[in-house]
């Protein structure tokens, strides 16, 4: 098996020692050491595990003093996706945040008025969707696609799209643990959004490629308790 696919694993196991052990906020991991002797692996496996999960701002370390819980994963994920998928789903992240935040930014310089009404239909669902009772995840997914497209560069839809299963899991997931809260949680996912269509409106292109990566940010944070 791959380096890779070991880390996968680690990293799986090192949530579940989290969620099942009850470990909380601040608390710390164990040694690397003693991960790669539980789980019958290398430490350069277990490094690489922790520094997604650092990524992913699930762990944090501290130099010297190991590796600390900072966010707990919601349990609502299971509900969407096997724990086993988390680190490849996450890291999907990683491809939007420089896919996403560039579109934006291109989209704000080149959309024309006919793509900006699109984008603006899209987001007017999107909200609707919001505030009603259903799913939101297709239209929410609809508003990231809009602008994609509005960037007049094919590229940019083909790769989004190919990203479709595991961002439609993230979609429905961050809808779901945001509703469980208070209203604020979705008066802030309308709001993110709003932000980057008046930046795309205003043909503000750094701030539509700041917005986005905003916006992300916070959707990775919704998926923590």
């Amino acid at each position: 098996m791959s380096e890779g696919r070991l880390a996968d694993r680690a990293y799986t196991r090192i949530v579940a020692i989290i969620n099942e052990d009850g470990l909380q906020i601040g608390d710390r991991l164990p040694s690397e050491a003693q991960l790669a002797q539980t789980f019958g692996i290398s430490r350069t496996v277990v490094r690489e595990a922790l520094v997604r999960l650092a990524s992913d701002g699930i762990t944090e370390a501290r130099r010297g003093a190991g590796s600390y819980v900072k966010r707990r994963p919601s349990e609502r994920l299971g509900a969407h996706m096997p724990m086993s998928d988390l680190s490849a789903t996450l890291g999907t992240y990683e491809v939007r945040f420089v896919l996403e935040a560039e579109a934006a930014r291109l989209a704000a310089m080149r959309r024309s008025s006919e793509q900006m009404g699109e984008i603006e239909r899209a987001l007017a669902g999107l909200r609707t969707a919001l505030l009603s009772s259903g799913p939101a995840h297709d239209e929410d997914w609809g508003l990231h696609r809009a602008i994609a497209l509005a960037t007049s560069n094919p590229a940019f839809l083909a790769t989004f799209d190919h990203l479709h299963d595991d961002v439609d899991r993230i979609l429905k997931a961050g809808v779901d643990i945001s509703r469980s809260r208070p209203p604020a949680a979705i008066e802030a996912m309308i709001s993110e959004h709003e932000m980057i269509v008046d930046a795309i409106r205003a043909q503000d292109a750094e701030g539509a490629a700041l917005a986005m990566r905003w916006h992300l940010s916070q959707g990775r944070k919704r998926l923590m308790p």
